[in-house]
């Protein structure tokens, strides 16, 4: 009798020792479609006594009117619990696209959310990040009156410009945010969208000094930000000083820094095609033209150089600049040390501008 006892003990024991190694588990989450509410977005920002709030809308998907949920909690995973506390349905985050967090809260440091994020196996890496300049939570509110699909609007706008790459807009991923905060040289960028409650539109590119939200790129900034480093190519470029559009513009960067590295010469050449012009240049003349090519090489040539100075000046590289400094068989600097040194660099831009006249503008 005995024996027999330890031989079902020993087998139960076997049994969970498999299931262990198997990666099984004898709990099995419940996923039944009506018992789970697969969240789409997170907007998080800062709560009251050092907490965060999170919101979303409730229910995801389903015949429901959907409501804006919102919380607030020491820490992400304890939303969950909070969630499923005062909603019959259980909060999964296996759907999740956007996450969405407030400027005076990236301005902190947003380093416990982005590890939070990573080491849930349930959230994937392509998930949208986006800093909100304004209350979101007040623009969920207006747009639930209107449409009550506003989120998944949001993400097919993200989504669109992400394949279309013209760059309109910076468009990052959980992964790509995670692989320019942990690689040396290399600071973060991510969209920031402002909204007065009832907006919901693109300001610019954010600039991270590692995990803190530091500066936004605006205006022509972001445009040349986006030729030298995201897409290298821009559907549109506006350059208001000289009141000329160009269009279809692709570009070629190439860094080149001295021994000492102490000194960067940038070199950018650029192809693109005129779409519009209403300054008092005669385009037909060519010696006006020319010096409208050379006009538009010397404003980019200070923009950028003005554009770098101050990246220079809060310590950030989302250039990747330093980059150019690793040599094989050499000891690599470290972080601080090549900041130092960056914040320091003396920097020579030039711009060689190939311009495609458009016979029709005068």
């Amino acid at each position: 009798m005995i024996s027999g006892k330890r031989l079902i003990l020993n087998g139960c024991i076997a049994l969970v020792i498999f299931m262990t190694i198997e990666g099984c588990s004898p709990f099995v989450e419940n996923n039944e479609i009506e018992e789970i509410s697969p969240v789409t977005f997170w907007y998080i920002k800062e709560g009251k006594k050092g907490k965060i709030s999170m919101s979303t809308t409730v229910p995801p998907v389903g015949l429901e009117k959907k409501r804006l949920f919102s919380t607030e909690v020491n820490m992400i995973k304890q939303v969950g619990k909070r969630f499923n506390l005062n909603y019959y349905n259980e909060l999964k985050n296996g759907q999740l696209r956007m996450v969405m967090i407030e400027e005076n809260l990236a301005d902190k440091g947003i380093l416990p959310i982005i590890n939070t994020l990573l080491s849930d196996p349930k959230i994937g890496p392509r998930l949208y990040l986006i800093v909100v300049n304004g209350d979101f939570d007040k623009y969920i509110l207006n747009e639930l009156k209107q449409s009550e699909n506003f989120d998944f609007y949001l993400y097919q706008t993200l989504r669109h410009f992400e394949r279309a790459n013209q760059g309109e807009m910076s468009i990052v991923n959980l992964h790509q945010f995670k692989n320019q905060l942990y690689t040396h040289y290399s600071d973060p960028y991510v969209p920031v969208f402002r909204t007065d409650g009832n907006q919901f539109t693109y300001e610019g590119t954010g600039l991270f000094r590692n995990d803190k939200f530091v500066k936004t790129l605006t205006g022509i900034d972001d445009q040349i930000f986006q030729l030298l480093n995201n897409n290298r190519y821009l559907k549109f470029l506006t350059i208001p000083n000289l009141s000329i559009i160009i269009g279809q513009a692709r570009s070629t960067v190439t860094f080149d820094l001295n021994q000492n590295n102490t000194a960067l010469s940038m070199k950018v050449c650029i192809n693109a095609g005129i779409e519009e012009y209403t300054g008092d240049k005669n385009l037909q003349d060519q010696s006006e033209f020319s010096a409208l090519v050379h006009d538009v090489e010397s404003e980019l040539e200070k923009k950028t150089t003005d554009m770098i100075k101050d990246m220079q000046n809060i310590r950030v590289d989302p250039l990747e600049v330093g980059g150019e400094a690793l040599f094989p068989f050499t000891k690599p600097m470290s972080d601080k040390a090549w900041l130092h040194r960056w914040e320091k660099m003396d920097v020579e831009v030039d711009y060689q501008v190939n311009l495609r006249p458009n016979l029709n503008v005068q």
